[in-house]
């Protein structure tokens, strides 16, 4: 699967999933995601810790209510670097107004 698909719409199910996640967190951070092939995987279930701002918008992204909408470089890195990793778990993905803002993942010393 390339990391050129640019709409929502024409990702896979997992890919669209964890693209929906992040809208709906908005502010925070997902931990403990799988990997499994270049894809996301959901079982088990990652933990979902969510900032809330006060005085502050802490709804989902407008773009969740949307059914097709376009991806944004920081989606579409997310997605390459999973493709790059292939199998693994990626501790922690900051979200940061529902796009992803860094990730952190453990790698074996060479």
């Amino acid at each position: 699967m390339t990391t050129a698909v640019t709409m929502t719409a024409s990702l896979p199910p997992a890919r669209r999933r964890l693209v929906r996640l992040m809208q709906v967190l908005n502010f925070g951070r997902i931990e403990g995601l799988a990997v499994r092939r270049g894809e996301p995987a959901f079982d088990p279930p990652p933990r979902i810790v969510r900032e809330v701002k006060f005085n502050g918008e802490n709804g989902p992204r407008p773009e969740s209510a949307k059914d097709d909408f376009l991806l944004k470089a920081e989606v579409c890195e997310l997605l390459a670097q999973m493709e790059a990793m292939g199998d693994g778990v990626i501790e922690r993905i900051e979200v940061k107004h529902g796009l992803p803002f860094k990730m952190t993942i453990e790698e074996d010393a060479a």
